[in-house]
């Protein structure tokens, strides 16, 4: 076996029979190419109304102010904060899978690292409406930087984690952009070549002159490298700075050290969960079956677990750290979430974020796409609910039993955040239309190794011990994109 060849044991990357370079051109460009078929359509136009409901909601609350959302004096920040954070969380894996996974070359985020980065651009942007809309007056956003003003030199506070705030997070999507858009270009170049009129023109711009040629590609791989030593920090440093939000208060339940690891497990546990959502239900309407494998699947599934625990680990830790502080508010605040007013948000919380990530230890369910796909949207749930608990029920019951108060949404706290899901899908979709949702470069990298096609053909060949091949065989019955014939074919020489 020559030493370039990928070993047999491990699973392909690519199944389906005569994949050419021409054929993934052609198949992941199908629908950027073609009129949408009929699930886009369905799928934008309620994307699209929620959108249409966010513009209402939002614009509600600059014309009425923030008295339309239901904040009181006691809980001065409830579903906008949560919300916010809840998006910053899904907006990690999008950076972990195109960074981190590239800098350990692992192979396997090459189908899925476009989608999950145009993830992480909407998540982020749908974030930072939150504190637009928060600000009360939304048209004096700017001052959070620090700009030279005439207003006797007024300065933000940069002692303030919610200054901190906008540079981690402006950082975080700005590196976030370039390195997605970058990772972009050869492919825009594809869709460009293959493009007439107008059409053409507007890629031909978009593709920023790519030739194709030899030198191009080494100053990609470089710049590739350094973005993703670049963005590798941002994903420890972008969370860990907005558990600061809370982290530097006085306030029970949120005065812990523990914060900054936690968010960052929870916010790769949310998003990891979200990229699986959207995947699935990518892989299916776009027929990218044979590009995003149960190997993906299987994978995604496996970080989900190991990131599910760690949030456990952390919840537990959380109240044995409230027990051995010996303070009565501490003690209080946790006691008030297991059994106070918001109990039930606290234990849909653990049943969504500890108790589901456990089923992925049976390999029958973390190889089914219907229970994947509904795990993955649960995990969102509760890690939306995580939030909540964490600043509704640490608020609600303070020093002061007189001060005591409860939340309760309004229909424009609902409507802004049901109208950012929209929002996130019509970009999204948008995203799917006019842009290959898989990276065709990266994947044609592996066609020559990690194939199911080429390792079938070494396989022939007698390249590999007849055991490997077996125990690849056997590998290929979870794969809903491989056929018996396909197996069977492993063993014809």
């Amino acid at each position: 076996m020559s030493s370039h060849n990928e070993s047999i044991l491990r699973e392909p990357l690519i199944t389906g029979k005569n994949i050419t370079y021409a054929k993934v051109t052609d198949d992941i460009l199908l629908p950027v190419e073609n009129k949408p078929n009929k699930a886009w359509w369905i799928g934008f136009i309620v994307a699209a109304l929620g959108a249409m409901l966010w513009v209402v909601s939002v614009g509600y609350t600059f014309w009425t102010g923030i008295g339309a959302w239901g904040l009181n004096k006691t809980v001065g920040w409830a579903w906008d904060i949560t919300d916010f954070v809840w998006w910053v969380g899904i907006g990690h894996a999008g950076t972990l899978i195109s960074a981190v996974l590239l800098l350990f070359r692992q192979n396997w985020r090459n189908s899925i690292n476009r989608s999950a980065e145009a993830m992480t651009i909407f998540a982020v942007i749908c974030a930072a409406t939150y504190v637009v809309a928060h600000m009360g007056r939304p048209w004096l956003a700017y001052w959070i930087f620090p700009l030279p003003n005439q207003f006797g030199s007024l300065w933000v506070n940069f002692n303030s984690p919610l200054v901190w705030d906008a540079f981690a997070i402006s950082t975080y999507f700005t590196v976030s952009l370039v390195f997605w858009y970058c990772g972009l270009l050869p492919d825009i170049a594809s869709v460009r070549d293959r493009a007439t009129g107008l059409k053409q023109k507007i890629y031909g711009v978009l593709s920023f002159g790519w030739n194709g040629s030899v030198k191009t590609w080494q100053r990609f791989e470089i710049v590739s490298l350094i973005l993703a030593g670049i963005s590798t920090p941002l994903v420890l440093s972008v969370h860990t700075i907005v558990s600061m939000d809370f982290a530097t208060s006085v306030i029970p339940g949120w005065h812990t050290t523990i914060f900054p690891p936690y968010f960052v497990a929870g916010a790769i546990f949310s998003g990891f969960a979200m990229v699986q959502t959207l995947l699935l239900i990518l892989r299916k309407v776009m027929n990218f079956e044979d590009y995003i494998t149960m190997f993906h699947i299987e994978s995604m599934n496996k970080i989900i677990m190991t990131t599910g625990s760690i949030v456990g680990i952390a919840y537990l830790t959380e109240l044995f750290v409230a027990w051995y502080s010996g303070s009565e508010y501490e003690m209080y605040a946790f006691a008030n979430r297991v059994a106070g007013p918001y109990a039930w948000a606290y234990w849909a919380m653990m049943t969504c974020n500890v108790i589901s990530p456990q089923l992925f230890w049976f390999k029958k369910i973390r190889t089914s796409i219907p229970i994947s796909w509904i795990l993955s949207i649960v995990v969102n749930i509760g890690m939306w609910f995580e939030r909540f608990v964490i600043i509704v029920t640490s608020l609600h019951r303070d020093y002061l039993p007189s001060s005591w108060a409860m939340f309760y949404p309004t229909w424009t706290d609902v409507g802004i955040f049901v109208g950012s899901i929209g929002l996130f899908f019509t970009l999204f979709l948008l995203f799917l239309r006019f842009l290959p949702g898989i990276a065709i470069a990266e994947v044609k990298l592996l066609l020559k190794s990690a194939s199911l096609q080429q390792k079938t053909k070494l396989a022939q060949e007698g390249a590999f011990p007849a055991e490997q091949v077996q125990h690849f065989a056997n590998s290929l019955d979870k794969y809903d994109s491989v056929t018996q014939e396909d197996i069977n074919a492993l063993k014809q020489k």
